[in-house]
């Protein structure tokens, strides 16, 4: 087959470079296919911004955060016109097949990709696990991994001080690792977009705790959760004009304070989670992914997307993963509330 385009766009997340070394080890070893990266996301391939890799350009690289080639938030629909914005680089470079590494932004960008022509391989990537179609992406170990050792970290605080420690952890739209590392670090409440909250009910869970003799508590609090009621959030962009979350937390510190008279402290993790060593499992599920998309570029497969199912990565369309933005099912959710306090 022709060569294969790599890219990994959106925001970084541990184990971006496993899947870079899967795809460039299998397709240049197994199937004696030339890889090409391509620098900087869409970016490289609007701009023309790519390298060759093989075997050796990818030795040492598994352990590494972030990734090899770069990312950006430039996507080809909003900030370009589409297909057409990528084929002087295509045609140059003569990509068959586009393996594209990213979260659900830039999976449904692929989508269109797909639709209009070109051959394209989905990667499910991103720290929120929030993709549909896989049961998990890589990254989301590592981000849960993290974040229970800051909300472990705090408790020790928090008790000492007699405080309400608010822990602001990552996810948009969906409370993933926020419900993941609530249970992991013994949350005593955890707020998520999918599940409406009550100040007053947390309040409560506070001052019970303190009548048992516990006079301190851990809140954990996804970055997509809604401010309360009456209190505004600034509106920030990046340089792509995306809106950047954050900070919810300090508007509903002061409400928690009010209403148990606690000293009430905010913690905001932020890009810590998705920064540094990947884990080892998210190691290994970017590895079998990375080859898996490798297989299928040059089996001539099209419009799919690597995926987790159960234990076997298999392909799933990509307009299945796009479809829909996955949220913590509800009874995982009480899994978790039922420890709170």
């Amino acid at each position: 087959m022709g060569v294969i385009g790599l890219l990994t766009a959106g925001g970084d997340c541990p184990g971006l470079n496993a899947v870079i070394r899967g795809v460039t080890v299998r397709a240049t070893e197994t199937h004696d296919t030339e890889v090409l990266g391509i620098l900087n996301g869409w970016q490289g391939l609007i701009e023309g911004d790519t390298v060759s890799l093989d075997r050796d350009d990818v030795r040492g690289i598994l352990a590494r955060g972030g990734t090899m080639l770069g990312t950006s938030r430039m996507d080809p629909y909003v900030h370009g016109e589409g297909l057409a914005s990528c084929m002087s680089t295509i045609r140059k470079t003569g990509i068959e097949t586009l393996i594209v590494t990213g979260g659900d932004g830039t999976l449904r960008s692929a989508l269109q990709l797909a639709d209009e022509g070109l051959k394209v391989i989905g990667v499910p990537k991103t720290i929120d696990n929030d993709i549909n179609g896989t049961d998990m992406t890589f990254g989301f170990d590592t981000a849960v991994s993290v974040a229970t050792e800051a909300i472990d970290r705090l408790a020790s605080t928090a008790e000492a001080h007699n405080r309400v420690m608010l822990i602001e952890v990552m996810g948009r739209t969906k409370g993933w690792i926020a419900t993941y590392a609530g249970i992991a670090g013994g949350a005593d409440a955890i707020l998520i977009p999918e599940v409406p909250y009550d100040l007053d009910a947390v309040a409560a869970v506070v001052k019970k705790r303190y009548r048992r003799g516990r006079p301190f508590s851990i809140v954990v609090v996804a970055e997509g959760v809604a401010p309360p009621e009456g209190a505004t959030l600034e509106v920030r962009k990046d340089a792509f004009g995306f809106e950047r979350l954050g900070g919810v937390a300090y508007a509903l510190a002061p409400e928690i304070e009010d209403r148990t008279g606690f000293e009430t402290r905010v913690t905001v993790l932020g890009h810590v989670q998705r920064g540094g060593t990947p884990t080892a499992f998210d190691r290994v599920l970017a590895t079998r992914l990375g080859v898996a998309a490798a297989d299928l570029a040059v089996a001539g497969e099209s419009g799919v997307m690597v995926a987790l199912r159960g234990s076997e990565i298999e392909p799933v369309p990509l307009a299945e993963a796009c479809a829909t933005v996955r949220g913590v099912p509800e009874n995982l959710y009480e899994v978790a509330s039922a420890f709170f306090g």
